[in-house]
């Protein structure tokens, strides 16, 4: 019975995993390749360095500073790839890229547009289009995205335009 009670109150959140482009995929891989040989590289210098009998304080610190900076871009990859998502909970949409977490209150988005041209989901904080975000994530989540969002707060307006439109829009400016 308790248990049940604290399962009612517990706020539901749906996640909604970042969708990386290839490119950027490949940066990541390549990122963690020099990762790995920066780590090695400096493992075989430390080895080498102790068994010299002269050193520096200087030294020390370069090491010390190229192991630091290689596991740090180590787990900041790691990490990017592993947590990045978007969460929606019932007061937040939480955009999460790694280690970075950005907070929006879901009260304050006023509106969602779907670019269908640019296959794009837009969320406008405001009704002059000046704050917002796009989304990043599978195309086919883009209608539970939206669904999800407008459970949450139902006076969120969801607009969509065709490539023919956005196209339009283009030659207007």
């Amino acid at each position: 019975m308790r248990y049940t009670s604290l399962m009612k109150n517990k706020p539901q959140t749906k996640r909604y995993p970042y969708r990386f482009s290839s490119l950027i995929l490949a940066l990541f891989v390549a990122g963690l390749a020099l990762c790995a040989a920066s780590l090695i590289l400096t493992g075989f210098r430390i080895y080498h360095f102790l068994g010299n009998e002269e050193k520096t304080v200087y030294e020390w610190l370069q090491y010390g500073i190229l192991l630091f900076m290689s596991l740090l871009f180590f787990v900041l990859i790691v990490s990017m790839l592993l947590r990045s998502q978007y969460e929606i909970t019932d007061e937040y949409l939480v955009m999460q890229f790694g280690v970075i977490r950005s907070k929006y209150r879901i009260d304050s988005i006023f509106s969602v547009h779907l670019f269908r041209g640019a296959n794009k989901l837009a969320v406008y904080f405001d009704d002059f289009h000046t704050n917002y975000i796009v989304i990043v994530v599978k195309p086919e989540w883009y209608d539970d995205f939206v669904r999800t969002l407008i459970e949450k707060k139902p006076s969120i307006a969801f607009s969509f335009s065709t490539a023919e439109e956005e196209e339009e829009i283009k030659k207007k400016k």
